[in-house]
């Protein structure tokens, strides 16, 4: 086990799983370990053993091992969190809120829609980022501290080299297939008519409710956010600067019992109900619809971008020149090239795609143009686009020659390791730290109090 310098990439990801875990047991809470003023609890342990299990099957190995490695990795991020409060480090409202929506992102894109991701989580969007906010706050603290800890870390080609051959051969790294690929995004636009079709069945209910309905009940049978609807549209308490600017508007101007008039966000079109105020808090339903794109305004995008496929293939414009000419993504300013939002770059495992774009690009050479792909946008918008495989890597075995970045950067993790390990070992030695004896026959890598 090794302490990662992406440590809050690492932790995003057990902090989605463990939202999705704790639905699925309870756990009687113990402390397991304190570090400074910072406790570890054991359904933090267990929440993540659990998605562990899940995601490993009959492969997840010593149950006992595999806690103790995750209550390091944990001891860590405590150690580092009691570091950020001894430096007073600080992180913005609008920092935290551009991590969580970058993250959500890159979920959402797994899961196809904002529809599934929200079915899947049984959460709205709202509230998933309600949940998350503290805890990415804190991580992203934790994730400043690391990075001063190794800022000044430098690997030199001579180093790359070394670290290379010290690799034996049998245990070089086989090095995954990776495409890299570029888009042209056609958005059809929503119809006034299908705008005018929401606003009016939403001012019909707002009627409704003004007229003695139940609110709760109309949510139930009407509102599209599957998270909150079948709770009433009840979101739960929440503060400044948590929604949709023009949601935390409406939400904090109405009074008690009464109902905004129809606000427009990202998500759609809503209608708020406020339910109980405390203090800078509000708790509020909502009734949100969102406009459709019409099937005749998808077919016309498609086949538009069916006409611009024929012409880059008839040589009157390269991929790239269409992309400005044409695209109606942020991504036309750098070539229309995707990033994958895991690393940074343009490059992406197999795994890393979306489905339908996998089994688009399957079937193209480098060089060639996929069909046009029915997808949704960052902001959940339909749309279609067209792919180019600008490059794609078969599976073999790492060498200087094809890898030299990946290596440069597999020998420079290796020496921040090193360099955080001794900080762990420096900083553990001044800082209160106590384990429970249930772990006390964990094999750490670091020392830490017992």
């Amino acid at each position: 086990m090794k302490y990662s310098t992406h440590i809050l990439s690492v932790l995003l990801v057990l902090l989605f799983n463990n939202l999705f875990a704790q639905e699925e047991g309870t756990v009687i809470d113990q402390v397991i370990a304190v570090v400074g003023g910072n406790i570890i609890l054991e359904s933090e342990i267990e929440a993540q053993y659990l998605q562990y299990r899940m995601q490993e099957g009959g492969h997840a190995g010593s149950s006992s091992t595999v806690k103790c490695s995750m209550l390091e990795t944990m001891l860590y991020q405590k150690l580092l969190l009691n570091q950020a409060e001894l430096d007073s480090v600080e992180v913005s409202d609008s920092q935290v809120k551009a991590e969580m929506d970058r993250r959500l992102r890159h979920y959402i894109s797994m899961f196809g829609s904002v529809e599934k991701f929200e079915e899947f989580y049984q959460k709205s969007i709202i509230e998933f980022k309600d949940e998350l906010k503290d805890q990415v706050r804190e991580l992203m603290l934790v994730e400043n501290v690391q990075r001063s800890i190794t800022a000044d870390v430098n690997i030199t080609p001579s180093e790359v080299k070394s670290f290379f051959k010290e690799i034996p051969n049998d245990s070089l790294p086989f090095v995954n297939a990776e495409v890299e690929l570029a888009q042209i995004v056609k958005l059809p636009p929503v119809n006034k008519e299908e705008i005018e079709r929401v606003k009016n069945k939403l001012q019909e209910l707002r009627y409704r409710v003004l007229n003695g309905e139940n609110f709760a009940t109309l949510a139930v049978m009407y509102s599209e956010d599957p998270g909150s609807a079948k709770k009433g549209g009840e979101l739960g308490m929440f503060g400044r600067g948590e929604m949709f600017p023009e949601f935390e508007a409406a939400a904090f101007s109405v009074k008690e019992g009464e109902v905004s008039e129809i606000i427009e966000t990202e998500a759609g079109f809503h209608i708020i109900q406020l339910i109980e105020r405390r203090g800078d808090y509000i708790n509020v339903r909502h009734i949100l619809i969102r406009p459709k794109v019409s099937p005749l305004d998808l077919a016309k995008a498609k086949m538009e971008l069916d006409s611009i496929a024929t012409l880059i293939e008839n040589g009157e414009y390269t991929f790239e020149e269409a992309v400005v000419r044409f695209s109606e993504d942020p991504s036309k300013n750098n070539g229309g090239i995707l990033i994958n939002p895991m690393t940074g770059t343009g490059l992406f495992e197999a795994d890393q795609l979306d489905p339908k774009v996998f089994f688009v690009i399957d079937k193209i050479e480098v060089g060639e143009i996929t069909v046009p792909v029915q997808f949704q946008t960052n902001d959940n918008k339909d749309a279609y686009r067209i792919l180019y495989l600008k490059k794609r890597t078969e599976p073999h075995k790492a060498n200087l020659k094809q890898d030299y970045d990946n290596i440069q950067e597999w020998a420079l993790e290796q020496k921040k390791q090193e360099v955080i390990t001794d900080w762990i070992t420096e900083k553990a030695a001044d800082t209160y730290v106590k384990i429970n004896d249930k772990y006390e026959d964990c094999e750490f890598i670091s020392t830490w109090g017992k």
